[in-house]
């Protein structure tokens, strides 16, 4: 046997091992454009939460922020507001669900149920109409809630309808206080 027919077999199984990972690395570099550019871009993030500052809403004051597309209304309910809500007997509802993103999907439409607790005075959900998607007009109505004057939808101090062609209550987005003055909508 001649020197050049002796084969080190620790080495050839380096070179394997190399050339395989090699392949794995220039995969990955080819592949990685294409995986990245399925993430969602900046402006779509930056849309995923807003911060409110609601320090200078006074109650049966109200303010209107974008959030996602939609507008989602902010307000500080008064005190007869709130009664208004608690007094709806549940039987009376179109809509028996609390439609809050922040509580269970069975949950019920409760007045307490449409706020966050400790803060019941105030009132945060999407205003777009359930039944076609319009913006219904505030402190409007037979109920002093919500009017949509498009087709008549009614809705109460706590966005649950009461009259009209709309099917849901009004949406509650997913919301936190993150101090007594600001809310974090998303």
């Amino acid at each position: 046997m001649s020197a050049t027919d002796i084969h080190d077999p620790n080495r050839r199984d380096f070179l394997y091992v190399a050339t395989g990972m090699a392949a794995v690395v220039g995969a990955g570099a080819l592949a990685w454009p294409f995986i990245d550019q399925m993430r969602p871009d900046a402006s779509t993030l930056a849309l995923a939460s807003v911060e409110v500052d609601v320090a200078s809403l006074q109650p049966g004051s109200s303010l209107i922020v974008k959030w996602r597309g939609k507008p989602v209304v902010v307000r500080n309910r008064t005190e007869k507001e709130m009664k208004d809500g608690e007094a709806v007997n549940l039987s009376d509802l179109k809509d028996p669900i609390a439609r809050n993103a922040n509580l269970p999907s069975d949950a019920p439409a409760t007045d307490a149920n449409r706020t966050t607790p400790g803060k019941e005075a105030w009132m945060v959900m999407v205003q777009v109409c359930t039944h076609l998607g319009c913006i219904p007009l505030g402190q409007e109505g037979d109920f002093g809630g919500w009017f949509c004057p498009c087709h008549g939808s009614q809705y109460d101090t706590a966005g649950r309808i009461r009259k009209g062609p709309a099917p849901e209550n009004m949406a509650i987005p997913v919301f936190k206080f993150i101090s007594d003055t600001k809310l974090l909508i998303g």
